[in-house]
């Protein structure tokens, strides 16, 4: 199963915003911490902005900010925010669906990745952003908040 890069994007970026909740950081200095290119992080952070988890502000020290203490933020809230699947789904060609063997096979594991999904989501619920910033800062090789940590 592939990682969602947007997920770990998102994660990575809102863990640095919570490292320093009193200075605004710019697309910019998150890219360099997050190791992209400032648009793919200005395109993931416009979708937790639509969800209410950040806002932006323009100009001298504009940047991004979070919106709610970290403790209130889950991993399911971004998942969410985002809009995409964990999981992979596979589906037939739509040419195969007379194909009796073929639609069972497609509503059977639909019934399963559903399942799944629920689960997945219901476990993302669990978890805050403050957990996530918590282990990261307890790591010896962690440097929250400095842009040039790898």
């Amino acid at each position: 199963m592939k990682r969602s890069s947007r997920l770990s994007i998102a994660l990575h970026a809102l863990v640095h915003l919570a490292a320093q909740p009193d200075a605004a950081q710019t697309s910019t200095t998150l890219s360099v911490c997050l190791m992209t290119n400032p648009v793919v992080v200005r395109r993931v952070m416009g979708e937790l902005r639509e969800a209410g988890l950040v806002a932006s502000t323009k100009g001298h020290n504009g940047g991004w900010r979070l919106l709610r203490p970290v403790a209130e933020i889950t991993l399911f809230d971004v998942y969410a925010a985002l809009g995409e699947s964990l999981l992979l789904r596979t589906e037939s060609d739509p040419g195969d669906q007379t194909c009796m063997i073929v639609r069972s096979v497609d509503q059977l594991m639909g019934d399963f990745l559903t399942d799944a999904e629920a689960l997945l989501a219901a476990r993302l619920k669990r978890v805050s952003l403050a957990e996530i910033a918590a282990a990261a800062a307890l790591k010896p090789h962690s440097k929250i908040g400095v842009p040039s940590h790898g």
